[in-house]
């Protein structure tokens, strides 16, 4: 336990963990009541998917851009205006619901706001995480950190993440069947004061420019496309990324119609559901936190590809609730460490002057591309039925698979010698 919880030691880390944690369960519980609102409100499948694209296409187009204001500016201060603005969109949601003015194009609207509000917090996020775990005292400047800690607080962040997901819908499938779907829009606008309040307290150190930062923007940008895109490891990790984002944006989106078309339940199944694979999701993240190092992530990102596109084929053919809920779990695992073993990784490997950007990449592909999925999932339901969408989703998860395995040898040619520079792994002596 002490190694799973080791980056914890930092007071500024802590502050977040449990601020954010309980901020994530309202996000939870808000998006699960969106789709059911959704659902419930048109019984269409395309716009289900349609507010899922919503949500979070604007992460797609603006994460590029997200990048480079993380490299230039005060990442706290960014963190704290995004996280005001989420909170304002859910008052707004809360607001219209209990008036009973709530239409479609409302949700759309709103949900367009807050996936351009992610498309700055997430990569942000990310890149701050570097920032808690530092030993400096306030007067001196952010540069080096305590690299030990990354990969463990990288892997707390997934944890907290699936273990709001794990809650929030378990949760919120309960209020929406007792009081409706405002009261998860209430409690996730209250949530948000947590987080608020624990990056208000945090002490940091000292910010400092980079020496770049009066180049244009657009420079910085392509800057940052040429070092990712043109390094082999970023860009397979980022492909690979991308198609289990694709497909998992898919399953997410879908769920609603498992629940209640397939397994014959309602807002408590579609919670049940949610709350398996985030359960799985949660078993993942504690497996990467408990690893004392990142070596071998390389070959753990193959294989947990596979297990999820494995476990989507088999949940496409159950028609129970009951052998639907363990497969779920299953896929969650593999989802998770696939995608947070990618973060550990590109964090591990990455300059320190780009990491804003080369985090803005993996936000396109791991939240950007997913609204992609819902909408493709969506209208592909429409004609071929969710279980055969689900299934081709899992075949090409698998295939992917199978392709950046081929490419591991490769891979660990380019890791090594970064490895060896950060001290990571120790060169033998011939």
């Amino acid at each position: 336990m002490k190694t799973v919880f080791r980056a914890l030691r930092h007071k500024n880390y802590r502050l977040f963990f449990a601020g954010q944690g309980i901020s994530l369960i309202g996000t939870w519980m808000q998006q699960i009541a969106v789709s059911w609102l959704v659902y419930r409100m048109t019984n269409s499948v395309f716009l289900l998917g349609l507010v899922g694209f919503s949500s979070q296409i604007s992460t797609f187009l603006l994460a590029p851009l997200a990048g480079v204001i993380a490299d230039r500016h005060h990442r706290h201060r960014l963190l704290l205006i995004t996280q005001s603005l989420a909170m304002l969109q859910a008052v707004i949601l809360y607001v219209l619901y209990v008036t009973h003015t709530i239409t479609i194009w409302h949700i759309l609207l709103l949900s367009l706001f807050l996936g351009a509000v992610n498309a700055f917090d997430i990569p942000v996020r990310q890149s701050f995480t570097v920032d808690m775990i530092a030993n400096r005292t306030p007067n001196e400047a952010i540069g080096n950190f305590d690299r030990e800690d990354l990969s463990n607080a990288i892997a707390l962040n997934s944890s907290m993440v699936n273990a709001a997901r794990l809650i929030g819908p378990s949760i919120g499938g309960i209020l929406i069947a007792l009081f409706g779907e405002g009261t998860c829009f209430l409690f996730n606008a209250l949530s948000y004061i947590a987080v608020l309040f624990s990056l208000v307290v945090m002490k940091l150190p000292r910010w400092e420019h980079s020496g770049r930062h009066h180049e244009s923007v657009m420079l910085q940008l392509k800057d940052g496309f040429n070092y990712a895109f043109n390094f082999m490891p970023i860009r397979t990790i980022l492909m690979l990324l991308s198609v289990i984002s694709l497909v998992s944006g898919g399953v997410q989106a879908l769920m609603p119609v498992f629940a209640r078309d397939i397994f014959y339940g309602g807002s408590r199944s579609l919670g049940l559901l949610m709350a398996a694979s985030g359960l799985g999701a949660l078993a993942g993240a504690i497996y990467l936190a408990g690893r004392r190092t990142v070596v071998g992530l390389g070959r753990v990102i193959a294989w947990t590809a596979a297990l999820f596109g494995g476990g989507v084929i088999i949940f496409s053919r159950t028609s129970l609730l009951l052998v639907g809920m363990p497969v779920l779990l299953f896929s969650g695992f593999g989802m998770m460490v696939q995608m947070a073993s990618s973060n550990i990784i590109l964090q591990t490997i990455v300059e320190e002057d780009k990491r804003g950007r080369v985090m803005s990449f993996y936000t396109m592909a791991f939240m950007g591309l997913s609204p992609f999925g819902s909408l493709f999932s969506g209208v592909l339901a429409a004609r071929i039925g969710a279980n055969n969408t689900l299934l081709w989703g899992g075949f090409l998860c698998i295939l992917a698979a199978i392709i950046y395995a081929f490419q591991l040898p490769k891979l660990r040619s380019f890791i090594r010698p970064v490895y060896i520079q950060k001290g990571i792994i120790v060169e033998p002596i011939h």
